[in-house]
C-alpha cells in the first residue's frame, strides 16, 4: 500500500484587493465538496509544480498564468500542497470555470470570517480550514 502523501500545486490569483477562490463541487468522495478552496490539483507523473499549477490553472479555468512566484509548502501525512501566486489580469467574466461549483473574489474579510456566500449556490458556503489557513498567512505576509 502506498502511504506516500500526494503532491498538488495551488494558486493564489489576487486582483486589487481580492483573491479568487473555487467553490468547490459538493459531491462525496472528493476532498473539500462544497467548500471554498484553491485553484490546481494534482502533479501528474514526472511534473514539476510550477508546470503542474500552469496546467491546472488553465484547465480549470482558462487562465494563462502570467509571471508567477512560490509562496509556501504546506505538508502534512495525507497532502504536499505548492503554493504559487500570480495577480489574475482579466475580469471575471473572461475566465471559464471548467472545473467547480462557483468560483469568486473573495475579500481578506470573508477569508478571516471562513465562509463566502454563492449566487450559484445561493447560499454561504465554508472555505476549506487548509485553504484558509494558507490565504491568512499569505495576506499577513
Amino acid at each position: 500500500m502506498n502511504n506516500q502523501p500526494i503532491h498538488v500545486a495551488i494558486a493564489i490569483l489576487y486582483q486589487e484587493d481580492k483573491f479568487l477562490m473555487q467553490l468547490r463541487d459538493n459531491i462525496p468522495g472528493i476532498f473539500y465538496p462544497g467548500y471554498w478552496g484553491l485553484f490546481g490539483g494534482h502533479l501528474e507523473i514526472g511534473e514539476t509544480p510550477d508546470i503542474a499549477v500552469k496546467r491546472e490553472v488553465m484547465e480549470e479555468i482558462g487562465y494563462t498564468l502570467p509571471k508567477f512566484f512560490e509562496f509556501a509548502c504546506y505538508a502534512d501525512d495525507a497532502v504536499v500542497r505548492h503554493v504559487f501566486h500570480a495577480p489574475l489580469l482579466v475580469e471575471l467574466n473572461q475566465l471559464n470555470l471548467n472545473e467547480g461549483w462557483d468560483m469568486g473574489l473573495l475579500t481578506p474579510e470573508d477569508i478571516h470570517q471562513g465562509e463566502c456566500y454563492s449566487p450559484i449556490a445561493d447560499e454561504i458556503r465554508p472555505l476549506g480550514a487548509i485553504h484558509q489557513k494558507i490565504m491568512l498567512d499569505f495576506i499577513s505576509h
